[in-house]
């Protein structure tokens, strides 16, 4: 297989008119003189036009590892179409996060979704809450970027790390110029390609000569299984587990309120959440028909021959290995755009989301409280740079950083989804719930072992079974642990609360002053730090 220089100039033209438009955007972001500069490149200005934001907001979503993945599961013989749960799942998630999460962020004028979690449970919690989102944010940019890698290798036969390497390059720069400003006007230009370029390859994908129809191999056994898939009874409480995870597993995601927080009122962020879950899950239907097409394909009949893509692990890459075997050069071209316009339009979204919290929530408000905005902004860049890079290095072991992505997923799903929730609707919760919640969820995750990075489980839920050599948690784990943590920030902040109020603790190990305001029967007393305010009908009297 030779060079593709015709798709690579192609590529190199895509990218530069990608950069061309971050550019643009960035200036445009300069003309926000009234506004914070912080506060313009994080959320906008809170003036994102509506037709961009949603734009912007499905872009976000509908990302390399989104395209891909949908296409590799609908091939998969172990799988199928029953499997494809995150079109459905991530729709159904920002229907939840419009209905409920929506207006009480919007409301109060946060400007990250880490904000209301420091308001409420201090800067230490802050920080340790932090780490979860920065971690997902930085692998799932290395995944989107490795996908990347791999589909120009089959493409255009040019090195995965040449990719990778241009690919983070021109992200960094952009969303450091411009802020969301640039993410958000670049976002449209990669959702419209994407739009055009996968809906093209499908029908020349669909009518090849080595594929039979799509509607009898979904019914039918061909080359393999239905590709329409089938859920068996053993895996039941799995299958729902996993989508419960990916409705309110997305909604703890800084990627998401940046869009919501920028949007011009809270009528038209809520709409943004409405539409752009129904943008996902229209995005998601070449991907399944491609991966049916992979399913129905006599691999024999191309130039990629046998053994299938499934039994030479390239699963992963059907979706690539689609374009390029069964559509024409030019077509299979502009569905490399599509992919790196998917890539893009995820991995600006990610590295904005972990620079913007690591800026205005750690370096602002822990490391330099009197930091002026111009310091705030330079933080921002630097830290972009700093995890652009770190995620390149590891987009190079595309293997164990979907792994890594995954789990980090999980772990937001499980500390911050319950933080978030207790913050905005449970407001008589404290900091040594959410800091008893974050250990034990923290502690009962990890205990339930995770088979891809080869860590055994401590605790064997009812169902856990070895299967080749790896225990497999067939019991909806992920649930039962976000609800744990929800159930122990609830019951830890009551039990604290009762324990001071009533005295039965003294105030002087109450070192989180968690009962600062309350009334204290016993000394008569309404404590509020070291102020004392006396309540009206009482004698002032020092504290002893």
């Amino acid at each position: 297989m030779a060079l593709n220089v015709s798709g690579l100039v192609a590529l190199v033209i895509f990218y530069v008119m990608t950069l061309a438009i971050g550019v643009w955007a960035s200036r445009k972001s300069k003309k926000e003189k009234n506004l914070q500069p912080s506060e313009v490149a994080i959320v906008g200005g809170r003036n994102i036009n509506f037709c961009i934001g949603l734009f912007t907001a499905t872009a976000t979503w509908v990302g390399g590892a989104y395209i891909n993945g949908t296409a590799e599961i609908v091939y998969l013989p172990s799988r199928g179409l029953l499997w494809v749960q995150a079109p459905v799942g991530f729709a159904l998630s920002l229907l939840v996060g419009g209905l409920f999460f929506v207006q009480p962020m919007r409301s109060k004028n946060y400007v990250t979704m880490m904000d209301p979690i420091q308001e409420a449970y201090g800067n230490v919690m802050g920080s340790l809450l932090f780490i979860p989102p920065l971690i997902a944010d930085i692998f799932w940019f290395a995944a989107i970027l490795a996908s990347l890698g791999a589909t120009m290798k089959v493409i255009l036969d040019i090195e995965g790390y040449l990719a990778i390497i241009l690919s983070a390059c021109i992200v960094i720069l952009y969303t450091l110029l411009g802020g969301l400003y640039s993410v958000a006007y670049t976002d449209v230009i990669q959702m419209i390609f994407i739009m055009f370029s996968l809906w093209i390859c499908t029908p020349f994908a669909i009518t090849n000569s080595a594929t039979k129809s799509i509607s009898y191999t979904a019914v039918h056994e061909s080359f393999q299984a239905p590709w329409t898939g089938k859920i068996e009874a053993q895996y039941v409480a799995r299958w729902l587990d996993d989508f419960l995870y990916l409705v309110l597993g997305g909604i703890p995601w800084q990627t998401y309120f940046q869009r919501i927080l920028s949007a011009s009122s809270p009528r038209d962020a809520r709409l943004i959440s409405y539409l752009s879950g129904v943008g996902c899950f229209i995005m998601a239907v070449p991907s399944v028909l491609i991966g049916a097409v992979a399913a129905s394909t006599d691999w024999n009949q191309t130039d990629y021959g046998l053994p299938t893509p499934h039994d030479r692990g390239d699963s992963s890459l059907i979706l690539p290995l689609v374009l390029h075997y069964l559509c024409p050069m030019y077509i299979s071209i502009g569905g490399l755009g599509a992919i790196a316009a998917a890539v893009m339009s995820s991995g600006d979204s990610a590295l904005l989301s972990a620079s913007s919290m690591f800026a205005h929530n750690i370096y602002r408000k822990v490391l330099r409280k009197k930091a002026t905005e111009n310091d705030v902004l330079w933080a921002m860049r630097l830290s972009m740079v700093a995890f652009g890079t770190i995620a390149s290095v590891l987009a190079f072991y595309s293997h164990s950083v979907y792994d890594l992505w995954f789990l980090g997923g999980e772990l937001v799903y499980a500390l911050l989804f319950p933080q978030l929730c207790c913050v905005l609707f449970i407001p008589s919760t404290n900091v040594y719930g959410s800091a008893a919640g974050f250990l034990f969820g923290l502690l009962l995750r990890l205990l339930a072992g995770e088979p891809s990075l080869k860590i055994p489980p401590v605790i064997h839920y009812p169902g856990c079974s070895l299967v080749d050599g790896v225990y497999i948690q067939l019991f909806p784990f992920k649930i039962v642990t976000m609800l744990v943590t929800l159930l122990t920030i609830v019951s830890v902040s009551y039990l604290a609360t009762f324990l001071f109020k009533a005295n039965i603790l003294p105030p002087e190990w109450d070192i989180c002053h968690v009962c600062e305001g309350l009334l204290c029967p016993h000394r008569n007393i309404i404590r509020t730090g070291p102020a004392l305010i006396v309540p009206r009908g009482y004698t002032q009297r020092t504290q002893p």
